[in-house]
């Protein structure tokens, strides 16, 4: 029998949001809850493979869909201008899981994060530090803060067609993705093949650098790598980006440069029990990003899962859950 069901979500009003969120597991006093964070383009539903062993462990697990994504939608006030970008940034998204908390009258938990969830469990001990128990990045690591606006950096590195950058003008690039859902899916859910390994120099137009507009109107056929989803997986992502639509995932990339303001003041340290877990072939957040960590997380585990690109809960659920399961146990048991 299934532990959730995917298609009838709990709902909490929250701030300006009506937040859906599945759960499972019994609350416990003595350990804290586990809540896993998804990244973009996902849904708490790419956490799927996760949640059974967590439960099996004796946690209860909270997986959101998070502002602007999936049952939850767009923020209430959310008017599809420009000016509704800011309902996206760093404070909304750390306030909501905070809020979310306090909905299922908790305390503290541990926060996982992948890809973009992973950059917002990370700030969390600087926007709500009384409510991190511990953190578990996968694939994404602690980034102190940069130097100069990050957009102005990606733009120096890898260009003004860097899917990032391209992101920053709002309503070109999610009217394009909105056109075509499954397509755009099929675009970001590839993985590593190993039989149709691919140079550099042999990729289609705009993947040296993701130029996410150029790819889409290139040939499907030339894409690098290999579809990821088993065919009913990918329709539950399709129907979900079908409801939502791109805009509120795309506007937490908006706020780059404002969350980096933002952050001026916050000490670059963080002192709660953290696991990182990075994934060998994950060309967006290769493990080298987390080299550096131990000088900014003082009680740091790092694991390296082998033959895995950036979708690690769905290319290797097993040793993922294997390694949480491991350290929350060790750490919260």
């Amino acid at each position: 029998m299934a532990l959730i069901d995917w298609d009838q979500p709990e709902y909490l009003e929250l701030p300006d949001l009506h937040m859906a969120v599945f759960q499972a597991g019994t609350p416990r006093k003595d350990r804290p809850a586990v809540v896993l964070c998804h990244g973009f383009p996902e849904i708490a539903y790419s956490w799927r493979h996760i949640i059974a062993p967590l439960v099996e462990a004796g946690f209860h697990v909270i997986a959101p869909d998070q502002r602007g994504f999936g049952y939850t939608g767009l923020a209430k006030s959310d008017t599809g201008e420009a000016g509704s970008v800011p309902l996206y940034d760093m404070q909304h998204l750390c306030d909501d899981l905070a809020a979310m908390l306090d909905a299922l009258d908790i305390e503290q938990a541990v926060f996982v994060g992948h890809d973009w969830g992973g950059f917002v469990t990370w700030q969390l001990p600087f926007y709500h530090p009384s409510r991190v128990a511990g953190l578990v990045g996968v694939n994404t690591p602690f980034i102190p803060r940069l130097a100069q606006d990050p957009i102005a950096t990606f733009r120096q590195a890898l260009g003004d067609d860097f899917y990032i950058v391209a992101f920053q003008e709002h309503g070109h690039v999610e009217g394009v993705l909105d056109a075509d859902t499954a397509r755009a899916l099929r675009c970001f859910y590839r993985g590593p093949d190993a039989e149709n390994s691919h140079e550099v120099g042999e990729l289609g137009p705009g993947w040296e650098n993701f130029a996410i507009l150029k790819i889409l109107d290139s040939d499907e056929a030339g894409w690098p790598g290999k579809q990821l989803l088993h065919p009913a997986d990918f329709d539950h992502y399709h129907r979900a980006f079908a409801r939502s639509g791109f805009r509120g995932g795309i506007n937490w990339y908006r706020n780059f440069t404002r969350n980096w303001e933002m952050s001026v003041d916050f000490e670059q340290k963080v002192d709660v029990p953290s696991l990182m877990v990075c994934a060998e072939k994950d060309t967006f957040l290769p493990p080298s990003m987390a080299e550096n960590m131990p000088k900014y997380v003082a009680d740091l585990e790092t694991h390296l899962i082998r033959d895995c690109g950036h979708w690690t809960q769905n290319e290797k659920p097993e040793e993922l859950s294997r390694l949480m399961r491991d350290w929350l146990s060790r750490r919260f048991g």
